[in-house]
């Protein structure tokens, strides 16, 4: 993972890299950027008048501006929301549009030799980030108990959106390469490191400047990672006979 992450960093200053890096994040910060222009402050205070009788009753609002606390709680949670609101639209265009792109630089410098047996297609690709949107919001709600404990708030959007990541960004850097039984394969045999890969993806996007070129460098990390294990895994014996990658 760490070297998928290394190769991912060093491609990413491709003409070709730099560009995607730029325009699928644009486009989401234009998305996202009206939303709040419009609906930010009127969302803002209804979540701070429903804290506030939250606050008044804590022991920890002694000292403090019932209404202000309010205001200051519902303002971060907005952009805990925000930011991975940008980031996986931003992810849902990159992979629509970015993906074949990557996928198609990385074999072409790692991985020529390995045969390309288009297990994935247009439909499943949607049909999969459509799971992953459906799969965020079930997390979403089945989160909300843990979202009363003040410590968790900062965890739980990150987790979720980590998980969100690897759903879709796993099938794009295979669809390609791999037939469906492969596919279901290196998944399930290396679901931890995906989810790391996932998880890295989710903090970097909280960091300023470059959040806006992580979802390519990760994007990267994943094709790069996949491939070289779907390599390996053509390369593996079966039943005591090597197999070739054709």
């Amino acid at each position: 993972m760490t070297r998928s992450l290394m190769y991912a960093l060093m491609n990413a200053l491709h003409p070709r890299m730099l560009w995607l890096m730029v325009w699928p994040m644009l486009a989401a910060l234009l998305v996202w950027g009206t939303v709040a222009l419009v609906f930010w402050m009127r969302v803002a205070s209804w979540i701070a008048g429903h804290l506030r009788g939250w606050i008044e009753s804590s022991l920890l609002a002694v000292t403090l501006n019932y209404a202000d606390a309010a205001s200051l709680i519902a303002h971060a949670l907005l952009v805990l929301f925000f930011v991975p609101g940008v980031v996986l639209t931003a992810l849902l265009i990159l992979g629509a549009f970015g993906m074949p792109v990557m996928v198609a630089h990385v074999a072409g410098r790692s991985y020529p030799a390995l045969a390309r047996r288009r297990g994935g297609s247009l439909a499943g690709g949607v049909w999969n980030s459509v799971l992953a949107l459906l799969g965020m919001v079930a997390l979403g709600l089945a989160s909300v108990p843990l979202w009363l404990l003040p410590p968790l708030w900062p965890l739980i959007p990150v987790a979720i959106l980590g998980w969100v990541n690897q759903q879709v960004l796993r099938y794009d850097a295979l669809a390609e390469h791999a037939d469906p039984g492969e596919m279901r394969v290196l998944f399930r045999a290396h679901r931890g490191a995906l989810y790391g890969l996932g998880f890295a993806l989710a903090l970097l996007a909280y960091v300023p400047v470059v959040g806006l070129f992580a979802p390519v460098i990760v994007g990267l990390a994943f094709i790069d990672y996949l491939l070289g294990k779907l390599a390996a895994l053509r390369a593996a014996p079966i039943e005591g006979k090597a197999t070739t990658v054709g």
